[in-house]
């Protein structure tokens, strides 16, 4: 009578057959895989069954992929974008990417908090560690996939403006494109109003008021005031109240660098300023005008200390920031 042959894994990796004391160890799945291709012609399987086949990687991690945001698709019609369905359906000429990084989609998303809802819009605090958006790699971990888990993905997710991953403080998300609209020309009006607070690095010696720092950065006009608030002499700090004009990328860590007094716990900018809790930069208050009832909204929360230790852990990452 024929041997029966073993069972396959319902996860669609290799036969499980008897242990072979003289066989050699089964190799260990890559760490991180790019994978760019386009579909061709005969292409029958589903989304999920293409990628294992090319990959090489086990249905489970594809499906984790998947959900976690780190597959994309652009088709002949269309924009590209996150896909999460294993059972998508290929067509002929769709350029499909999976970015995967066992690390990343293994990581624990840190959880923000909502601070006041419009339905048109919400303002939430994010903790620091966390992105704003996605990276090609996944977003389960960013604060839009957040906010669209609380509200159970009935609402859409636009935000409008960012904060630093290593920052933490408030952060507006739109909820429809008219609103998000009308957010995105308020801050490129400048008639949204921030207010950062920090602990820089040494005494700055400073009058009472406002004083500007006007540094151009990546060849482009940038302005910060900042006002002195108190110096710490036994930790030799200085903490100041910020306000921006411009929003260059990495703009207050960079001026403040620039000077001389750079951000405590910046990983990035300035020499002996570590800080175990991270960097002591705070996005502390919002002020606007709602383009939905045309009243003044107020937001201000104090800065508060951060000692998660998965915040941490999430700074050591190396990805950037996207804007998709």
């Amino acid at each position: 009578m024929p041997r029966p042959e073993p069972p396959a894994p319902r996860d669609g990796g290799s036969p499980t057959r008897p242990s072979d004391p003289d066989a050699p160890p089964p190799e260990p799945l890559p760490n991180r895989i790019v994978l760019h291709y386009t579909v061709a012609p005969g292409v029958r399987d589903d989304l999920c069954s293409d990628l294992a086949r090319r990959s090489g990687l086990p249905k489970s991690r594809i499906k984790q992929a998947l959900s976690k945001g780190a597959v994309w698709i652009k088709r002949r019609q269309g924009r590209r974008r996150r896909v999460r369905r294993a059972t998508t359906r290929l067509h002929v000429g769709d350029r499909v990417a999976l970015y995967y990084d066992a690390a990343i989609l293994d990581r624990q998303p840190l959880a923000p908090e909502c601070i006041d809802d419009h339905r048109g819009f919400s303002v939430w605090y994010k903790p620091a560690g966390m992105l704003t958006q996605g990276t090609h790699f996944g977003d389960h971990c960013s604060l839009t996939r957040a906010v669209q888990r609380a509200f159970n993905a009935r609402r859409p997710v636009y935000p409008v403006h960012r904060l630093d991953r290593e920052a933490q403080g408030l952060v507006l998300v739109a909820h429809d494109r008219p609103t998000a609209g009308r957010l995105s020309t308020l801050f490129r009006r400048r008639q949204i109003k921030k207010g950062y607070h920090a602990e820089l690095k040494d005494r700055i010696d400073g009058a009472c008021g406002f004083h500007t720092i006007a540094t151009p950065l990546d060849g482009k006009p940038a302005v910060t005031h900042y006002r002195v608030l108190r110096y710490d002499d036994v930790l030799d700090r200085t903490v100041v109240e910020i306000r921006l004009e411009t929003g260059r990328r990495h703009q207050i860590r960079r001026h403040f660098h620039a000077i001389g007094h750079p951000v405590m716990g910046d990983p990035r900018y300035g020499r002996g300023n570590h800080d175990l809790s991270g960097l002591r930069l705070w996005a502390f208050s919002l002020a606007f005008i709602c383009p939905q009832c045309r009243k003044e909204h107020v937001y201000a929360r104090p800065p508060a200390h951060t000692t998660d230790g998965q915040a941490a852990a999430n700074r050591d990452d190396p990805q950037g920031e996207i804007i998709a």
